[in-house]
């Protein structure tokens, strides 16, 4: 089957691993089942297989077919929309915290392909009011904006969210869901051209990255990392939460202990999110009438040129790969 797929891990130049081509039909275990795949969308997370990095035990078993998310069609022709996270069969609870999870493309094949083969359960049906593009990008950034805007930053309607960001699918994400949730919105952007989405998804106010902001606020979103980190922590008020749920720009930030204790900040950190918050968040989407934005929609044999985008920092949005 036809198939976008890292060869083997390459940290310093992903792209040479990248291949798009053939690979071999998904087995379907007892208890699983086949997605005819129609949309995948693109992640974060697909450059760093690319790179070899994961924060499994086991290491990727290259070749690796890309994608944590997607839709699609079961065979008896039901649409459905993929959970990504997968784990251990007799884990009950948090999905998330299962010690043995792991996500579409990390250890068995991803979403980037004809057909993909996940457990039952993760076969969701799409609900009614939700098109099979705007579901296939809700699996993985979405899904962990909705946990750190509903699970972790406490906030309430009226108080004030700085999403650090304004362009990516992440800060999207947060934008608009924070907006729908009744939070005054911030947003920083290092652009005019991220300023201008901003501001037509619904931030109430738009700063560049670093400038001083008129007060503090009660929680800040973070999914950039080290090159936002400091400024994350000084924009948040006294018993304020800071959440952390990406690195963009690297994983390791000096941090001031004594502005965390003295201020007594909650750092709080989140990924991905359990199948009934993901439910949750479909119905949440739908209720709103959100229009999850979309950068762009290519031919998932041209996805070469979009990962490279991602890549090189020039993603807006979404993007969609389709079938």
């Amino acid at each position: 089957m036809f198939a976008v797929y890292a060869k083997e891990a390459n940290l310093e130049d992903p792209l040479a691993s990248l291949v798009i081509g053939e690979r071999p039909d998904p087995i379907v275990k007892e208890g699983w089942v086949r997605v005819k795949v129609t949309h995948a969308s693109l992640n974060r997370h697909d450059i760093f297989t690319l790179r070899g990095l994961t924060a499994q035990e086991e290491p990727i078993p290259f070749p690796m077919i890309l994608g944590n998310d997607g839709a699609g069609l079961l065979d008896d022709g039901t649409p459905v929309v993929l959970y990504p996270v997968m784990g251990t069969d007799s884990w009950k609870g948090d999905e998330t915290i299962d010690p043995h999870w792991h996500v579409l493309s990390e250890l068995v094949p991803g979403t980037m392909a004809d057909y993909v083969a996940v457990p039952k359960r993760n076969a969701v049906p799409i609900p009614e009011g939700l098109s099979a593009l705007h579901a296939s990008l809700l699996g993985t950034a979405w899904l962990t904006a909705y946990r750190a805007l509903f699970a972790k930053s406490r906030l309430i309607p009226g108080q004030t969210l700085l999403v650090q960001g304004a362009s990516g699918g992440m800060s999207t994400a947060l934008i608009q869901m924070g907006r729908a949730a009744g939070f005054e919105v911030w947003a920083t952007t290092r652009n005019d051209e991220g300023a201008a989405i901003a501001e037509r998804l619904g931030a109430n106010r738009i700063f560049r990255h670093g400038d001083p902001l008129p007060r503090r606020v009660d929680a800040v979103v973070d999914s950039i990392g080290a090159a936002t980190w400091a400024d994350s922590l000084k924009a948040v008020k006294r018993g304020g939460v800071l959440v952390i749920n990406g690195i963009t720009t690297g994983h390791a930030a000096e941090t001031d202990l004594l502005r965390i204790f003295v201020e007594q900040i909650d750092i709080r950190g989140t990924i991905m999110g359990t199948l009934e918050e993901m439910t949750a968040m479909m119905q949440f989407v739908i209720r709103n009438n959100i229009e999850p934005e979309v950068g762009a929609v290519v031919p998932m044999t041209e996805a070469g040129e979009a990962i490279r985008d991602m890549i090189e920092g020039r993603t807006r949005g979404k993007t969609v790969f389709t079938r």
